[in-house]
């Protein structure tokens, strides 16, 4: 049992100081940060008194949102996105929700819900308002901080930069609710459009903190001699302590 413990111990001190010091000195993984900035869309009304209005982004985005209150229930909001397709499940931004979203081209709706990849997408305001979201690129990191795998520094900061500039795209956005077939009045109906638009700020060589690794190593360690030493040896105790009990009673059996 020693030499195991000593075995296990030596192999798993091997293994994560190796997985440490890959991560820190000899990394080939960068990480990025961008920008995450929430923007309204001061959107512009296409004919006066009608539900139609339109907005054109330059911007990388991740997020679209479009809000409607004081619609008539059972109304249609369309939003169209002239310049790109992007993504939309009702599911979007609702904790506790499964969606896949970045394999447009893929069908897994028997198992999981997926997102329609589409220039257009629609929802029904059931109580006259409701929120149409949706996901543009795919590929930027929704909450600013991101990962890649390159050789050197200099090609990390090209492919990070390249990455934003080919997310930016020219985008009109044209917004319209329908009311049993038509453009519905645009009187007191209020709409909110944001998005979510992204810069790269920096790049830096992926690694781990030391002091931290070291503090998780130890804990795995100590947690495999549990394993390895521990309960084994309650095993054993407690199989040594029903043995000396039955020898106890049958002492006392024999006494008789």
């Amino acid at each position: 049992m020693l030499r195991t413990m000593i075995g296990t111990g030596l192999t798993l001190i091997i293994l994560l100081s190796y997985a440490v010091y890959s991560n820190t000195v000899d990394s080939e993984y960068y990480s990025y940060t961008t920008t995450n900035e929430h923007n309204l869309m001061e959107i512009s009304q296409e004919s006066e008194g009608m539900a139609q209005w339109y907005y054109t982004t330059f911007s990388a985005i991740t997020w679209v949102n479009f809000s409607v209150e004081n619609a008539a229930p059972g109304s249609i909001l369309t939003v169209e996105a002239e310049g790109t397709n992007w993504s939309h499940s009702p599911s979007l931004g609702l904790q506790e929700q499964s969606y896949i979203c970045n394999e447009p081209d893929s069908d897994y709706s028997k198992y999981l819900e997926t997102c329609e990849y589409s220039r257009s997408h629609s929802i029904v305001l059931e109580n006259g308002s409701g929120t149409l979201r949706g996901r543009v690129s795919l590929d930027l990191p929704i909450k600013g901080k991101g990962y890649l795998e390159s050789n050197s520094i200099i090609n990390a900061q090209n492919e990070a930069e390249n990455l934003v500039q080919s997310s930016k795209k020219t985008v009109t956005w044209k917004i319209k609710i329908e009311d049993e077939g038509e453009i519905a009045s645009s009187e007191g109906i209020l709409v909110e459009s944001e998005y979510a638009s992204h810069e790269l700020l920096e790049l830096e060589k992926f690694r781990l903190n030391p002091v931290q690794e070291t503090v998780y190593s130890f804990s795995a360690l100590i947690g495999c001699f549990f394993l390895v030493l521990v309960i084994p040896l309650m095993i054993f105790f407690s199989a040594r302590y029903r043995e000396n009990k039955d020898e106890v009673l049958r002492a006392s059996v024999e006494e008789e």
